[in-house]
């Protein structure tokens, strides 16, 4: 959920510009609890209602962002590596069950974690500096959270914008159902994200005790 109103958001865009989104997503990627997602989609959807945006500036500079971002990460999670990770990371929301998640995904996954991580907002927020604390290959990362980043931008940019135009250009009884249907997608969403944090957490402490216990034989 965004800490800003829209009232705010709509400042923050009239003022700022492409800077805000800028600076909002790339701030995210790097590991700070800031909401890029919800500030990518209200971008889209000023640009698309107001026209003060171009979308075809607004999602490249925006994936830009997220790739500056995680770059940034990545190396300051491999500078100060796992074990301060486990002692400060707490004070940024990254607890002791939210690494081992990161351990077991990186372990199991790797790629694939930094690729579609950008579309879990838990992933999305702390899988650059993970991915530099486990020590995945330089090279891969960049590749894969370069994809990454254009993927996600270029989704949410342009479907938020789509949709902001459409809900412009309706009225009465469809745009209302429009807007339920949106409102319900994103709950699914957010609760489907949820349980699966909460299995996945599961998982990967089971994982960690199994090798914890073959380690000590």
């Amino acid at each position: 959920m965004s800490i800003f109103s829209v009232h705010e958001l709509e400042s923050l865009f009239r003022d700022y510009g492409y800077w805000a989104i800028f600076l909002g997503v790339m701030l995210e990627s790097i590991g700070l609890p800031l909401p890029g997602e919800s500030l990518m989609i209200a971008a889209a959807i000023y640009a698309a209602t107001t026209h003060q945006l171009d979308i075809f500036t607004l999602v490249p500079i925006a994936a830009a962002g997220a790739i500056c971002g995680d770059q940034i990460g990545y190396f300051v999670g491999r500078w100060i590596g796992y074990r301060y990770l486990a002692e400060w990371g707490r004070k940024i929301g990254l607890t002791q069950d939210r690494l081992d998640l990161g351990r077991f995904l990186f372990r199991r996954y790797g790629a694939e974690v930094v690729f579609f991580g950008r579309f879990v907002a838990l992933l999305r927020t702390f899988a650059a500096l993970l991915a530099g604390a486990n020590r995945m290959p330089w090279h891969s990362f960049l590749l894969w959270n370069g994809l990454g980043g254009i993927a996600w931008t270029s989704l949410y940019g342009f479907g938020a914008y789509l949709l902001g135009d459409a809900a412009k250009r309706i009225s009465g009884p469809l745009g209302i159902a429009l807007a339920i249907v949106g409102g319900i997608a994103l709950l699914a969403a957010v609760i489907f994200v949820k349980k699966n944090e909460k299995r996945l957490i599961a998982q990967a402490q089971q994982e960690m005790q199994h090798d914890n216990r073959g380690a000590s034989r």
